[in-house]
């Protein structure tokens, strides 16, 4: 048995892993496949991916370029959701913030430096025409941490993907302010590039089998219900989640993708400079 360590955060988005380890898909293939819930985010994951601690992530697109910019270790091998991800830009509920306008000066609560909530905050920023040198952050580590900080007025404002923070709004913890959807496609599986080595045909089942599984991911019988209750949503939420959202069915990322974000992340200032798209990407199906 080949044994592989995959990562993701425990949201709606990665229910397909867990119908494929449930199921059993990879044993099957003789993958020993172990999934490990990331809280906080795609930089924790980052983390992990550099000390080894896992072999494969299904992480925010913006994050693991920056990281792989960076120097991490890792390449992406295809994106996971085609679709940009809608981030809520939050404040407490009794916040004096009540409207985007109002939040240019204020201190902005993120998982960690260069997580997609600081990210996303920065483009944010630069959709709104701020200075981004003058942004102020809090490191409040996940989702609990921005909750507390808003609550207790260490931080302003915090953004988190819409529909996981939907019923936090919906129960008053936070007041949503607006939308800030990526400019790109949201998940893309990143892979260390020691396991592209020396497990090259054995990730290359694992993302056949995600990819089936996304397929028809949509048609699985009452699916609505069965992501409301386990995620905790309100049916109508999850069924307008599951309508603007589409996965990858195993085609690979092109680098002309990387180039043009890469564009993007230069011009908010998020990368320094633009480099060779080989260098963040493996194709596994040439």
């Amino acid at each position: 048995m080949t044994n592989l360590k995959v990562g993701g955060v425990p949201e709606h988005f990665n229910y397909p892993w867990y119908l494929t380890l449930k199921n059993k898909e990879y044993t099957k293939e003789n993958i020993n496949l172990r999934w490990q819930d990331f809280p906080g985010g795609t930089g924790a994951m980052c983390k992990a991916l550099r000390a080894g601690e896992v072999d494969i992530a299904i992480v925010l697109t913006e994050g693991i370029i920056k990281d792989i910019s960076a120097g991490n270790p890792s390449k992406i091998v295809q994106t996971f959701v085609e679709t940009p991800l809608i981030w809520g830009i939050h404040v407490a509920k009794d916040s004096k913030f009540k409207k985007i306008e109002d939040l240019e000066h204020a201190t902005i609560a993120i998982s960690r430096y260069g997580s997609g909530s600081h990210l996303m905050a920065i483009v944010n920023a630069f959709n709104q025409g701020w200075n981004v040198d003058k942004l102020k952050f809090k490191v409040i580590g996940n989702l609990q941490g921005g909750i507390d900080a808003l609550t207790n007025g260490e931080a302003d404002y915090f953004m988190w993907e819409h529909f996981t923070t939907k019923p936090l709004v919906d129960n008053g913890t936070f007041r949503r302010v607006d939308n800030c959807p990526t400019p790109w496609p949201c998940f893309v599986v990143a892979v260390r590039n020691e396991v592209l080595e020396n497990n090259s045909s054995e990730v290359k089942k694992v993302l056949d089998i995600i990819n089936d599984q996304t397929a028809n991911f949509k048609e699985i019988e009452d699916i609505d219900k069965i992501l409301a209750k386990r995620y905790e949503q309100k049916l109508e939420d999850i069924q307008k989640w599951l309508k603007i959202t589409e996965w990858n069915d195993g085609k690979p990322i092109t680098k002309n993708l990387i180039t043009r974000i890469q564009n993007k992340m230069v011009s908010f200032n998020v990368i320094e400079e633009k480099k060779n798209s080989t260098e963040f990407v493996k194709n596994m199906y040439i």
